[in-house]
């Protein structure tokens, strides 16, 4: 029964405030800032001693036999600041995707390595015997102490389990400075770390800092109205995000509001996500029936820390076959300029490009494969030009796939700029608008949201 004790969930009365417990350092009433209607100030975001709220949009569960069959619905966009905040927590090679669908064929489709999954669902506390009996020493696992951290704990409970991922300094030396913690302390350093803080906080609004301060006072007032905590089914939880894991040959379950991790099972031979795949579609039936909503991310290889090295080995094949051809046929690019060649060689990067993101370093690093060494063994010209125009061919898909992604990364970055900003002064003053000309009240009870005693 102790074991069972220590493995319960961490403090749950707070759920229905946001995704996850309050923690009293956490607790910063407004009071030197502006009204919450105004737009919050840099500052403001920087002197919050809070966690906002990383909201999405999940699809409603009208889709439950898509579920049934092994379909899931998504909130688009919600990949993009996951992204952003991965790319401005300085971790370099991961980025995250969404999961339209839970078929093999979808899943498949993912960018690889998959280094974990992230599940957005309404969070219910599950059957803590299920949790290790403490956190192994493979495992990095925090818990969520502070109310509304959970986007960052799953963020951070994935890429600290990534062998010889590039963290950037500042999570690599939380992670070295942590790596010897108890969960719980993990979860308390992250409360106090402020460079994840201002990062996760990059995207509060005025008014969501003031309603998440007021809710966590109200609470706070609750419980020492009533001598204890507040009673975990007070209102309705909260959505939450967890985190799923390939760690060593097991898949585990990383949930910041239970006190250890789960070993979900053993990985094999089979791709791990073979494992995860029926465990979350698991989680799903078993809340399909109240209609719930869910999202499913994936933390995925970058595509760029592959096709960036494949675009400079490229560049090195071709300065390969330019010298061959120089020894073969000294006169070939003059018979390649008067013949005027779709694949004329200087449409082609032929050494470092600042705009792609190749170096003379990596180019001088890059490794000829064997199919290429053994054409350039050839003596025949039209052999090596053979070769010359595959190459072009090749470096013009790459550099089209490296455009594609840096495009997306630019809409990610766009889509987080438009979350960042903060409407709240525009949408009082479109309110005060409506107001005057006597606009708001027919259309709050149009909504059925007038209290009852001012209709």
């Amino acid at each position: 029964m102790a074991d069972r004790a220590k493995r319960r969930r961490i403090n749950v009365k707070n759920v229905a405030n946001g995704n996850g417990p309050a923690s009293a350092t956490s607790v910063a009433i407004t009071g030197g800032m502006d009204p919450p209607f105004l737009a919050a100030k840099a500052e403001d975001r920087l002197n919050w001693a809070g966690w906002c709220e990383i909201e999405s949009e999940p699809v409603s569960q009208f889709f439950i036999a898509l579920i049934q069959a092994g379909k899931l619905g998504i909130a688009h966009g919600l990949q993009a600041l996951f992204s952003v905040m991965l790319r401005e927590f300085g971790v370099k090679g991961v980025k995250v995707q969404e999961v339209f669908t839970m078929d093999e064929e979808v899943l498949a489709g993912l960018n690889k390595p998959v280094h974990g999954l992230i599940f957005l669902f309404r969070w219910r506390e599950d059957d803590p015997d299920k949790q290790e009996p403490s956190c192994p020493e493979e495992v990095w696992f925090a818990n969520q102490t502070n109310s509304n951290a959970c986007a960052t704990i799953a963020l951070l409970n994935i890429v600290n389990n990534i062998p010889s991922i590039d963290l950037g300094e500042n999570l690599e030396s939380f992670k070295q400075f942590s790596k010897d913690l108890t969960p719980a302390l993990r979860g308390y350093s992250i409360g106090n770390f402020e460079f994840a803080r201002q990062v996760h906080n990059s995207f509060a609004r005025k008014m969501d800092m003031f309603n998440i301060d007021m809710a966590l006072r109200n609470d706070a007032t609750a419980k020492a109205q009533r001598g204890g905590y507040v009673g975990e089914n007070n209102g309705e939880a909260g959505f939450h995000f967890i985190a799923l894991v390939p760690i060593g040959d097991h898949v585990w379950k990383l949930d910041g509001l239970e006190r250890q991790p789960q070993r979900l099972g053993k990985i094999g031979k089979r791709d791990w996500l073979d494992l995860a795949t029926p465990i979350i579609q698991e989680m799903m039936m078993r809340y399909a029936s109240d209609e719930e909503q869910f999202v499913l991310l994936a933390v995925v290889q970058d595509p760029l820390k592959t096709l960036q090295p494949q675009l400079a080995e490229n560049i090195a094949a071709l300065d390969k076959v330019n010298e061959r051809l120089n020894e073969i046929t000294p006169g070939w690019r003059e018979h390649e300029a008067q013949n005027d060649a779709d694949d004329n060689i200087e449409d082609a990067i032929q050494g470092p490009d600042a705009a792609y993101g190749i170096t003379a370093d990596m180019i001088g690093c890059a490794l000829i494969n064997r199919a290429v060494s053994t054409k350039l063994g050839s003596d025949k010209a039209e052999k090596i030009m053979a070769l010359r125009s595959e190459l072009i061919q090749e470096q013009r898909m790459i550099r089209s796939e490296i455009r594609s992604e840096e495009q997306t990364q630019a809409e990610e970055a766009e889509k987080a700029a438009s979350r960042r900003h903060d409407y709240g002064a525009a949408i009082h003053t479109w309110l005060k608008m409506l107001f005057r000309k006597g606009e708001l009240k027919p259309l709050l009870e149009e909504m059925d949201l007038l209290p009852q005693g001012r209709r």
